[in-house]
């Protein structure tokens, strides 16, 4: 059935070279690389469902860091077709993420990630700017991403407010990693960058409580500006997200605008019973959307409810086989730990990850290696 997949993906994005026109990014600068990686994976959506873990490349349950692992791989002989990764820290100039990964190393993965074929996603759970320079009794520092106990940080650091330079520093720190993302010879590698993420929900302090629609609009606009046009980076595709919403109009709040934005991308966990209805309606009115405004999908975040044996293809499998949606994405298998995380494969119950790998409908990485999708002509 794999294979069957893989030839219809092969034949259907060949005849797309040759008949209508794909859209293109919203940059249009964006390169020459980054343009095919978008029309391929908007014409994929319509193939098959791309798999995503997040840090896949980095650490599992049991390991840190070790050549060529992969806990997907682990199970299925196959790496995911899009890998996850997190810049959380980055804006300090530290040498390791927040979850303790080294930048270096992650920078690694990028490039051989993209030169197996695999597509790259890149989350930024930044630091709160203005509670980060108040410490507590003991001299440690707040201000994490989940700090929202101020709702002036992201009037702060607009141009006018009094943090507006060290945000600036901070995007020219995410910059130089951006830039220093190049293949083998020299070509800026493409990558999803989904920044400000579930603004929907407010436990972040860009999150929708803490912030205005506008001022969230802002910020995004300026971080693209700065990227795009200030720096001249032009290899990056700009992903909007939410956490769980119910309705077009309270997804919308707070979008930045076509021009910016090149994704339609939702993350939604598995908390109950409603959690199958709740996907259902919300993929359909964001990937009609996206559709509409010839934008990329994902559901770009999920996780499975604990205990519950056939989560992969008795439940996300339907509900995201009925939409085009451009790839599922789970979080993170924490190091050393015993308790199932967000969704992962590996600790939870791995025959069924298996039917769900086997299944028609969804693309791992050989799939898309198959597809070429960074080299359409």
């Amino acid at each position: 059935m794999k294979v069957l997949n893989l030839t219809l993906v092969l034949i259907t994005l060949s005849a797309g070279c040759f008949g209508q026109k794909l859209p293109v990014p919203a940059d249009k600068k964006a390169t020459k690389e980054t343009v095919i990686l978008f029309q391929s994976l908007y014409d994929l959506k319509n193939k098959g469902i791309m798999y995503g873990h997040q840090d896949d490349l980095m650490y599992g349950y049991t390991w840190w860091y070790e050549k060529d692992h992969s806990d997907t791989r682990e199970i299925t002989g196959d790496y995911p077709a899009v890998a996850g990764f997190e810049l959380g820290h980055i804006e300090l100039s530290d040498d390791r993420s927040l979850d303790s990964v080294s930048f270096a190393q992650i920078a690694e993965q990028i490039k051989i990630h993209y030169k197996r074929g695999g597509v790259v996603t890149l989350s930024w759970h930044l630091n709160n700017p203005v509670t980060m320079q108040i410490k507590d009794s003991k001299g440690w520092p707040h201000g994490t991403a989940w700090d929202v106990s101020s709702k002036e940080v992201v009037s702060s650091i607009l141009p006018g407010g009094k943090n507006n330079e060290l945000f600036n520093t901070w995007l020219n720190r995410l910059a130089t990693f951006f830039i220093s993302l190049k293949d083998d010879k020299g070509i800026p590698i493409p990558f999803i960058f989904r920044p400000f993420h579930e603004h929907s929900g407010s436990f972040f302090w860009w999150g929708t409580d803490i912030c205005t629609d506008k001022e969230y609009s802002a910020l995004w606009r300026y971080t693209v500006n700065f990227l795009r046009d200030k720096k001249n980076i032009h290899n990056i595709l700009y992903a909007y997200n939410t956490d769980r919403v119910t309705s077009l109009e309270q997804y919308m709040k707070g979008y930045p605008g076509d021009d910016i934005i090149d994704m339609l991308s939702l993350d939604m966990y598995d908390r109950g019973e409603q959690f199958g209805g709740e996907l259902d309606n919300a993929l359909g009115f964001v990937t009609k959307e996206a559709i509409s405004r010839n934008k990329l999908t994902a559901l770009s975040e999920t996780g499975e409810r604990r205990g519950m044996n056939n989560w992969w293809t008795s439940l996300l499998l339907p509900v995201v086989s009925k939409y085009p949606v451009g790839y599922v994405l789970t979080w993170r298998d924490a190091f050393n730990t015993k308790s199932t995380v967000s969704g992962s494969p590996f600790q939870s119950y791995q025959e069924d990850f298996k039917k769900f790998y086997d299944s028609p409908h969804t693309l791992f990485l050989k799939e898309i290696i198959g597809a070429n999708i960074y080299k359409r002509k």
